[in-house]
């Protein structure tokens, strides 16, 4: 196994010199956790948690006190948050159930705990690793080292199916280091609910599987195989709603969605909101289908679709999170997800003006439908290169990031009409940007013309 590497170089020296002094205050720290997990995968870690073994939690305190700004998290003191930096200290803690949840338990510090006694807690194998940065030991008491190499998610102990949490991170696990679970852990799961859980919590796993999935479709498929996607019935009913095989010879809308997903990880561009919304876009753009699919004429349709979608979208995605606005544009892009591909070139500047104001913002719904195109194999990979006319037009009108800005606005009607402030100066405008997209002027000049003539009509 490589040697853990942090991201950010002061947390490595907090994390070196924090192994040293525990050492000389006679106990062991240990990183352990995610960052080990990712070390053993080649890969450096944004962040890092460390456990003291063999340490009284205030003495330990008063070590980090005497070189870091330290928060305290917990009742019993068992985590120390090093402020400023990505580095949380523990001790070893007992825990007992105590309510629902992944909240509902009582912890205890207790350092004397061995490290497979207190590893034994951790949820999957792969997390359940120490590394001890002063001698290069790896202590993996539960084979997690040789569950990634064989690409095995696998739970740790019984002790899993306390915290229900571990469902869905189990999926985002799943989903971002390619792993297959263990059919142990697939009927651990399966016996398992979500008691408890917080929406916010919920929603954190779910924007990890979205935002950091190499493969998303692996996630999902985690959820269908434990039963879970009873929780989220929009998802469910994808599966087995039958489509075209002309146009769909991957098979039924599940499918396709989870290979519209890998489609998507593929082209994420880095921007947590804009991915976020792009990939619960793509997630949601047929959730219509279900509700809308018909036997006609010897093939499968789904009439309205996109129509049917946009309530769904908007449902499911105000259940997950309380993010402003974040409903409203998953929703339009699976309303207009349609659209990009029904237009050719050379279609008018009013239409592409007036898709950008539909969908919120064109280049979100560019990246669906490339997604959507792509999520048909065999069928060759489409998308980018198809509209690519749509996204070059669109730049050149100023309507590709943004909807088009109104020029005219309530001060230009007060001043140049005499009207008084009120709803027909709203009416107004309304329709002066409705020909604004339209192309009946462009600029703040030839719209004070239209404004005029406009006047003059109604005199």
């Amino acid at each position: 196994m490589r040697r853990v590497k942090l991201q950010d170089n002061q947390a490595a020296e907090a994390a070196e010199w924090t192994a040293r002094a525990v050492h000389e205050a006679g106990g062991r720290a240990l990183l352990v956790g995610g960052c080990v997990r990712d070390a053993h995968l080649g890969r450096a870690a944004k962040d890092a948690d460390m456990e003291a073994f063999g340490v009284d939690p205030r003495r330990l305190i008063e070590l980090l006190k005497t070189r870091f700004s330290v928060d305290l998290v917990g009742e019993a003191f068992c985590v120390v948050k090093i402020r400023g930096l990505p580095l949380d200290v523990s001790v070893p803690r007992r825990e007992s159930k105590s309510g629902l949840g992944h909240k509902g338990f009582t912890a205890t510090a207790d350092p004397t705990l061995s490290f497979e006694e207190a590893a034994s807690r951790r949820d999957f194998t792969m997390n359940a690793m120490g590394f001890d940065l002063l001698t290069g030991e790896v202590l993996d008491p539960f084979g997690g080292g040789g569950d990634l190499d064989r690409r095995i998610l696998r739970h740790v102990s019984y002790r899993f199916a306390e915290d229900p949490l571990r469902v869905l991170r189990g999926a985002q696990f799943a989903a971002r280091f390619r792993l297959n679970a263990d059919p142990a852990t697939i009927q651990l799961c399966r016996s398992m609910t979500m008691e408890g859980l917080a929406k916010e919590r919920i929603f954190d796993e779910w924007k990890k599987l979205i935002l950091l999935g190499e493969r998303p479709s692996m996630g999902l498929d985690f959820l269908r195989r434990v039963g879970w996607t009873r929780y989220f019935p929009e998802l469910e009913a994808l599966i087995d709603t039958p489509q075209d095989p002309e146009w769909h010879p991957e098979g039924d809308v599940w499918t396709h969605t989870l290979h519209c997903m890998d489609a998507f990880a593929k082209e994420r561009i880095g921007c947590e909101r804009e991915d976020l919304v792009v990939g619960l876009g793509v997630l949601c753009h047929d959730f219509g289908k279900p509700a809308s699919t018909v036997f006609e004429r010897g093939r499968w349709r789904s009439p309205g679709h996109d129509v049917q979608g946009e309530k769904l979208t908007r449902r499911f995605v105000q259940r997950l999170s309380n993010q402003k606005g974040l409903a409203k544009e998953a929703a339009a892009l699976t309303r207009w997800h349609m659209v990009p591909a029904q237009l050719e070139p050379g279609v008018s500047d009013a239409a592409v003006r007036r898709l950008s104001r539909r969908a919120g913002r064109l280049d979100r719904l560019l990246r669906v439908c490339a997604a959507d195109m792509n999520g048909r194999p065999p069928l060759p990979k489409t998308g980018q290169t198809e509209l690519a006319w749509l996204k070059k037009r669109a730049a050149e009108l100023n309507a590709l990031d943004s909807q088009p800005n109104p020029i005219l606005l309530g001060r230009h009607a007060i001043q140049e009409l005499d009207m008084e402030p009120g709803p027909k100066i709203g009416h107004l405008l309304k329709e002066a940007y409705e020909a604004q997209l339209d192309g009946a002027f462009d600029t703040l000049e030839t719209g004070l013309e239209w404004l005029r003539a406009k006047g003059r009509l109604e005199q």
